[in-house]
């Protein structure tokens, strides 16, 4: 558990780690909270946990990033103050367990490329998301235009981080940038919904899934093919395979019950 006044807290429920942003005003995006999310991911035990939880207690999911790194860079002349989020981003889509964001209010900037990273985005529908970094002088630092582009494609991605205009949840659900929509009063009890479906999945066989995902948004679809065979070994090994099948024979597709290995 995370201390109650730290920039997050983290809960247990069942088998999925909730992690809640807190860190007042706005879960301002800089070196303390990137390397809270950062530790907090690596804290996690795999072998009690089917997926995570990414949400925020306070009145926004996330608006952006601290304007005092900018601040110092531009007064050093370069970059070096603000946070190296290759390693950081690296790890959040790797991390091999499903990860669902849970997104509200102002959902902008380095906010809106945290969601990104995850795995499923559902929004409330009230919620207001957008690249907005160009009014800063500005475009998005943490991947937000390439992650755009793999989603939305480059026509879209490129009126978001131009115009930098702030946008409804539906409108980016038809664009391919956000999975689902509920009313604001059902946000949490349906990400929760989500990420406990997939808890109780087979992990190896999420994992699995994950990395040929990333292997093909890296690399393309011939590599993620060439992968398949060394990513899906630990499948065939697996405590849930055999669940699954025999599951299956008995009482037919949907009936098992996954232990995670």
């Amino acid at each position: 558990m995370s201390e109650l006044d730290g920039p997050l807290l983290i809960e247990r429920d069942g088998k999925v780690v909730v992690i809640t942003m807190q860190s007042k005003p706005y879960n301002l995006l800089g070196h303390k909270l990137i390397e809270a999310l950062g530790a907090a991911l690596q804290g996690i035990d795999l072998e009690k946990t089917g997926a995570v939880l990414l949400r925020s207690s306070l009145r926004h999911f996330s608006a952006g990033a601290e304007l005092e790194m900018f601040e110092e860079a531009v007064e050093k002349g370069n970059n070096d103050a603000v946070v190296d989020v290759i390693p950081f981003i690296r790890a959040w889509e790797s991390f091999p367990r499903p990860i669902v964001a849970a997104v509200h209010g102002t959902c902008i900037g380095g906010g809106f490329e945290l969601a990104l990273m995850c795995d499923y985005i559902v929004a409330a529908s009230s919620a207001k998301i957008g690249s907005v970094e160009a009014t800063l002088g500005l475009h998005p630092l943490m991947g937000g235009v390439q992650r755009q582009v793999q989603r939305a494609g480059a026509l879209r991605a490129k009126e978001m981080s131009i115009l930098a205009r702030r946008y409804d949840p539906v409108t980016l659900e038809r664009w391919n940038l956000v999975n689902l929509v509920v009313a604001d009063d059902r946000l949490d009890a349906t990400a929760l919904a989500i990420a406990a479906e997939m808890a109780n999945g087979p992990a190896l066989a999420h994992a699995a899934t994950k990395e040929l995902a990333l292997i093909a948004v890296d690399q393309g679809v011939a590599a993620a093919d060439a992968a398949m065979a060394k990513v899906q070994e630990k499948i065939w090994r697996s405590a849930d395979l055999n669940t699954g099948l025999k599951a299956f024979r008995e009482f037919g597709p949907g009936a098992a019950v996954f232990e995670g290995r």
